[in-house]
């Protein structure tokens, strides 16, 4: 069984970083600095370990007073299936109720739409283009 960790250490950071290089610079064509932004200083990280490999990751901020925003929720490739990504988005939407967000938004990769929509997310946007992905921007209440 798989366990959501709250990044504490620089270490975990790096963890962090080095999947989302992995997803989403390497597998994705995302050039790295459109990945790593000044967001990541202020941002809160989750990560998801298998033993001594990070296998998920995401991030949460604060973009308006009680309003959070999920980004880079990844998952290793060969880890995809599993349900990490709603494990993942779930430890999210708990810490950011605990933060007394009032709802979440997110830009979702066109594809996974449908992923979001599962878990009570709604599209709120016509489709647009970040870092050459097509996205559709989501919103959930919580």
């Amino acid at each position: 069984m798989f366990e959501v960790k709250l990044v504490t250490t620089e270490e975990d950071r790096n963890r962090a970083f080095s999947l989302r290089k992995e997803v989403f610079v390497k597998e994705q064509g995302v050039p790295l600095s459109l990945e790593l932004d000044e967001h990541d200083e202020t941002a809160v990280h989750f990560i998801v370990n298998d033993g001594d490999q990070t296998i998920a990751a995401a991030r949460l901020r604060e973009i308006e007073p009680k309003i959070g925003k999920v980004e880079r929720v990844c998952v290793l490739s060969h880890y995809r299936g599993k349900r990490l990504g709603a494990l993942i988005m779930d430890t999210v939407e708990q810490h950011a109720t605990a933060l007394d967000f009032k709802n979440l938004k997110l830009n979702a990769q066109s594809y996974a739409v449908p992923f979001y929509e599962k878990l009570n997310y709604t599209v709120t946007s016509p489709e647009f283009m970040d870092a050459g992905i097509p996205h559709r921007a989501m919103e959930k209440v919580l």
